[in-house]
């Protein structure tokens, strides 16, 4: 069965919310305590559309995973690197839906100008490790119980993908709506 990449829209975020709740609610994959409303999934979309990209990804016209982009730490020297995230429905995982969404995000951070992506993984998990590092991510290092949810303490890991080369002078960001479709569909 085929899967259709393309931008979020703010419709968008009643499906996403459906995907992302049980993950905060019954994993520790997420530190959130409590799920986001639908209210609050479009604001996010909303916010991270103004820089970042921010996909999802359609089987038989519902949307059964996303992932995006976002900052990855304020100082003004790292803006060449992002973190990304990728958030599958239950009954799609393993499917190659995360791949497919990562196989249209990374080219996309690529065109924008990015550095490098960072994951940072809640473990244990070994299916997002697995699909980071089958896309080239490569684990830097962990932070261990740095977060408590459902009970206990869980490590943080790290996973880091370069996306271009070091060059002593990099161009400045180009935020996502300035990019043009590049072959996502908005």
């Amino acid at each position: 069965m085929m899967i259709d990449i393309r931008t979020a829209r703010l419709e968008d975020a009643a499906a996403i919310q459906t995907i992302y709740a049980p993950i905060v609610v019954e994993t520790a994959i997420s530190f959130e305590d409590e799920p986001p409303s639908v209210e609050e999934m479009q604001q996010r979309i909303a916010s991270t559309l103004q820089t970042y990209p921010y996909l999802v990804a359609i089987r038989d016209g519902r949307v059964v995973g996303y992932a995006y982009a976002s900052q990855h730490r304020a100082r003004a020297a790292y803006r060449w690197a992002v973190d990304v995230t990728v958030y599958i429905s239950e009954g799609e995982r393993r499917t190659g839906v995360g791949c497919a969404l990562y196989e249209a995000l990374l080219p996309i951070l690529v065109r924008q100008g990015f550095h490098a992506a960072y994951a940072g993984i809640a473990q244990p998990n070994p299916g997002s490790v697995a699909l980071h590092e089958r896309l080239g991510f490569r684990h830097i290092g962990t932070y261990p119980n740095v977060g408590f949810k459902r009970g206990q303490w869980h490590d943080v890991g790290y996973w880091h993908l370069e996306l271009g080369p070091t060059t002593a002078a990099p161009a400045e960001i180009c935020p996502f709506p300035e990019l043009g479709k590049y072959g996502v569909q908005a």
